[in-house]
This record gives C-alpha cells, structure tokens and sequence, in this order.
C-alpha cells in the first residue's frame, strides 16, 4: 500500500507542478452562474471559492457559462465530510435533448469511516450504462483534490490529481456513437438520493448531519487545438493500469450478469 500510494503522489506531484505553472485564475462569477438551490449555493473570496450546500428541503447546483466542444477542464472539489450517506455530488459536462451527451463524475455519499464510491459515466446520442466505480486512494473530504476530464475526437481520459483512472476511446469503427458533435457545458449538483447512492439504498441520509456541504475552487479550462491529440503516454498507461488493478470496484466491460449475450463493442477497445 505504501508503494502504491507513493507511485501516485509522485505523478501527482508532475502534474500539480505542470497544473500550478499553466493555469489560469479562475473567477466563479464570470464563469459559473448559480442555476437552483435557494441560496444554499455561494460564491466567495472574490469568486474563488464555491459552495454547493443540501438540507432536508433541498440540494443545489451551477453551470458554466460557456459551452465546449473538446478540451481539458479541471476543478478542485473538496467533498462532503462525516457520514454522508445518501448524498450525490455530480460534477459532469453534458448537453441537452433526449440524445445528448454526457461526461459524468458522480461521488457516493458514505457512512462515516467507509470510502467514498467515485462514479464515472459516458453517455453518446441519449446512451449511457458505461459505468465504471472506483475507490480513491485518499480521503476527498479532507482536502481539495483535481478531478480532470480530457476530452477530444479521439478519447476521453477521466483524471485524479493528474493520475488517469479511466480511458474510453472512440469506437464509430465499431458501430458505438461517440460525443463529438454537441457542445456541454460544466454541471454540478449536490442533492439527496438515499433511495440508491449508498449501499443500493440500505443506508439513508442522516439528516441529523445536514447541512451537507462540498466545495470547488480552481477550475481551469485549455479547450480547441490545446488538446485536441493529447494521449496518454506509456508512463501515464501505466499509472491507468496500476488505478484500475488497484481501485477499480466495478466495470461494465466485465459484468456478465448484466450482458449475457456479451459485451458492449466499445469494451474491446477500452
């Protein structure tokens, strides 16, 4: 474990070294807007902090202004500490219609002591059931973290402090329909969803313990030609590798209860 745990920080530290020498400042207030809540989201220290809060009456959320069509996005996110059972924070690009694409981050609440259950989605045309779950190899609730998706016509790199955690490659030669026509914008939400998000629903929220908070700081965006070729070199498929043995908890490219008859056909590349 230790080994393991050294192995990412050092790839972390590569990446905050880059990350700290390129990125821009951000301000959510001239790239975000407030979209739902009821004041239980804010924006502080001059528009670079924000805070999604969820209570018994409600959750909350905010989308970029912008729309992209490719390109890098991060944000730091510092999750919703103690027993958080029952809660969702999604942070995801996507959008809109009954065929729209979607990129999906999405933290399972837990009880307290037990790991975060990190979720991660790719829908194409209105299709999705591309799950993949993993446990991370740190507590997100004590400190922010850079949860980063790359996404250009050829892949999309799901990212943790810099270390990739998943690959899903474009696969038309196949037949699968791959987001690449349709802009998205950057969601996020905090909200209750105790009827699945922990243990499959056996563990409700405690709200005892609400308000529930999570925050955001440093959200960077290269889009366009920035990234438009970028891949993963030999060193950064192997740190894919060593997450995926390590802390991969499910994948949909091996669950053969769920697809009998075999695999979807995008599973042969990713």
């Amino acid at each position: 474990m230790a080994s393991s745990i050294a192995f990412l920080a050092a790839a972390a530290f590569l990446f905050v070294t880059y990350y700290s020498s390129s990125a821009k400042a951000s301000d959510f207030n001239k790239d975000f807007e407030i979209t739902w809540g009821d004041g239980r989201a804010k924006i502080a220290e001059n528009g670079q902090l924000l805070t999604l809060s969820l209570d018994r009456a409600s959750g909350s959320g905010f989308q970029s202004r912008k729309e992209y069509l490719f390109g890098k996005i991060d944000m730091q996110l510092k999750l919703v500490p103690g027993n958080s059972a029952g809660t969702v924070t999604a942070y995801y690009l996507s959008s809109q219609g009954p065929s729209h694409d979607e990129i999906d981050f999405e933290f399972l609440g837990n009880l307290s002591g037990d790991p975060y259950t990190l979720h991660t989605n790719v829908f194409s045309q209105g299709k999705g059931n591309r799950e993949q779950q993993f446990h991370l190899w740190f507590d997100p609730t004590m400190d922010f973290h850079t949860y980063s998706i790359l996404w250009n016509p050829q892949r999309i790199i799901f990212s943790v402090d810099g270390t990739p955690i998943r690959e899903f490659k474009n696969a038309e030669s196949v037949g699968v329909a791959y987001p690449k026509k349709q802009p998205m914008r950057i969601y996020s939400s905090l909200w209750n969803a105790d009827d699945w998000a922990t243990r499959g629903g056996l563990v409700k929220t405690d709200w005892s313990q609400a308000p529930f908070t999570a925050s955001y700081r440093s959200f960077n965006a290269a889009d366009g030609d920035d990234w438009v070729n970028q891949e993963l070199d030999s060193a950064g498929q192997e740190r894919l590798k060593w997450v995926q043995s390590k802390y991969m908890i499910y994948n949909y490219c091996t669950d053969s209860k769920r697809f009998p008859q075999g695999f979807p056909p995008e599973c042969t590349l990713n």
